[in-house]
């Protein structure tokens, strides 16, 4: 089973798996998240996130999602990659993150493809005429 690291600014991860936890309707085991902070010391949390992703590989691997490109728990998370072990994913939200827990009992390489394909397809513009709005 694919481990997954959520590596994110604040408590975003946490709140991106209870809302996921609630939508599979169990909180999912080798899963965990990591709040980056104002205060936090990126070394720090480099060091956290390092045993976290030992605590979450069994042997499969680890998907790291991570909010934002550019920003300081993508930077953080870009320094975890290892090609084929610990790969990482970035403009995490909840469709992406269901669609790695559903899928995470597949090779590594096929998670990731399902949870871009996931955060992808859950993003779109819903127009009034589509909607069904009772006015």
């Amino acid at each position: 089973m694919i481990g997954i690291l959520v590596l994110t600014h604040e408590d975003l991860g946490d709140h991106l798996i209870r809302c996921a936890s609630h939508v599979v309707g169990m909180k999912p085991r080798q899963l965990s998240y990591l709040g980056v902070f104002i205060q936090d010391d990126p070394e720090d949390v480099l060091v956290k996130a390092r045993k976290l992703i030992e605590q979450l590989d069994s042997g499969d691997g680890v998907l790291v999602l991570s909010d934002m490109l550019g920003a300081t728990p993508c930077n953080i998370a870009s320094r975890l990659v290892q090609s084929g072990k610990v790969e990482c994913l970035v403009g995490a939200n909840l469709p992406m993150l269901v669609r790695v827990i559903t899928y995470r009992n597949e090779p590594l390489s096929d998670v990731i493809k399902k949870g871009f394909s996931g955060g992808q397809s859950g993003v779109m513009q819903i127009n009034a005429e589509e909607s069904n709005h009772a006015d």
